[in-house]
């Protein structure tokens, strides 16, 4: 795990409010018929509908919140799917306490 990658990728307001709303997908996104929320994750055209941003602004905030290890991605068909990787979170939390 990449500290300095972790925090780039936190270091933009949106970015961060991805995060926030893949913690508890329930809340903030509709119903999605092919895939549960807690298996898979949020559909990538859900996340981009939420934020109001272009598809390729998007794409590029969750590919670096992937790549920081934030996040983690299913595909099924045509269709990515993102999830919080929850292992990662505690990871940085630790990282806070012990290091920072």
């Amino acid at each position: 795990m990449d500290q300095l990658e972790i925090f780039k990728a936190l270091s933009n307001k949106t970015r961060l409010q991805i995060l926030q709303w893949l913690k508890e997908p329930e809340k903030h996104f509709p119903p999605q018929e092919h895939a549960a929320f807690d298996e898979v994750g949020v559909c990538v055209g859900q996340i981009q509908q939420k934020a109001g941003l272009t598809q390729s602004t998007v794409s590029e905030y969750l590919s670096i919140l992937q790549k920081s290890g934030l996040l983690e991605s299913t595909r099924i068909g045509q269709w990515t799917y993102y999830k919080r990787n929850e292992e990662a979170f505690a990871v940085l939390s630790n990282i806070i306490k012990s290091e920072i």
